[in-house]
């Protein structure tokens, strides 16, 4: 089976184009572990046929969980169909609704997330809570973080606010968060520092995949929180460990873009999966 491998400042995906396959993709969580072992990528995209718009994008994380949304994946894939059709606009149907992607110069694609999601209910949490600033806090040798707010982007992100940043235990507090019972269905884990309102250092530790060089929606997630906290407008640069991403939350609509870069690392061959 032939695929690519993508990323958008430095989210890594192995992409697959299953479009006009007889049946429905069927693939083992062991499988994409067997893959993630060989490959160094963040998730697995397959793009399916679709009734009401240019594909349906499929989307698992390295440990083989099926997700709703991912905003530099969805870039990724959008970049691929407009490579391969030579238009300047796509539709990717996905469990999160339908996103339109839009070339802007250079490498670089925009997509629309969406409206966020904000309700408690909505992230989801265990139990009501302004989602503004949530009552929580957990430590880990003395390193205290608490009161994230909370945004669902077709997945539910948990965005802490922090001064010191560089030296964060980012992957032990992210592991941590992730799996704390207050999120029934797991949680992304964002850490973020604010250098000031248009300019926004963010680290990720994403469910199924761990610390990640960027996350689209989680740089989603990050501005939305921030600008609700009053700590940010409605638009910022958002500086990852692989890029640079640039986020909008229109006054208008009230919708998410994501801005920035990709890249096509070649192509791969994978075994027929199982």
């Amino acid at each position: 089976m032939k695929a690519r491998l993508m990323n958008g400042a430095g989210n890594a995906f192995i992409l697959v184009d299953a479009r006009g396959e007889p049946s429905p993709v069927r693939i083992s969580a062991g499988q994409i572990r067997d893959w993630a072992q060989r490959w160094a990528f963040d998730q697995l995209l397959v793009l399916e046929d679709s009734d009401r718009a240019d594909a349906f994008m499929r989307i698992w994380n390295a440990d083989g969980d099926e997700v709703g949304a991912c905003g530099n994946g969805t870039r990724a894939a959008a970049w691929q169909m407009m490579e391969n059709t030579g238009r300047q606009h796509a539709a990717i149907d996905t469990r999160a609704g339908i996103l339109l992607a839009e070339r802007k110069p250079g490498r670089e694609i925009s997509v629309d997330m969406g409206i966020p999601r904000l309700d408690w209910r909505d992230i989801p949490l265990a139990r009501q809570m302004d989602t503004v600033s949530l009552d929580f806090r957990t430590e880990i040798d003395g390193i205290r973080i608490e009161n994230p707010g909370a945004v669902n982007m077709g997945n539910p992100h948990a965005v802490f606010f922090v001064r010191d940043l560089e030296n964060l235990p980012v992957e032990r507090l992210g592991r941590e968060v992730e799996f704390d019972p207050v999120f029934p269905e797991r949680v992304n884990a964002g850490f973020a520092q604010i250098h000031d309102p248009a300019h926004i250092r963010l680290r990720v530790w994403e469910r199924g995949a761990g610390l990640t060089p960027a996350c689209g929606t989680g740089a989603c997630a990050a501005l939305v929180a921030a600008h609700r906290r009053g700590l940010a407008g409605r638009s910022a640069r958002i500086n990852a460990d692989g890029g640079e991403l640039f986020v909008e939350w229109r006054e208008s609509d009230s919708h998410v873009i994501l801005t920035g870069p990709v890249e096509d690392q070649g192509e791969i061959a994978l075994e027929p999966w199982h």
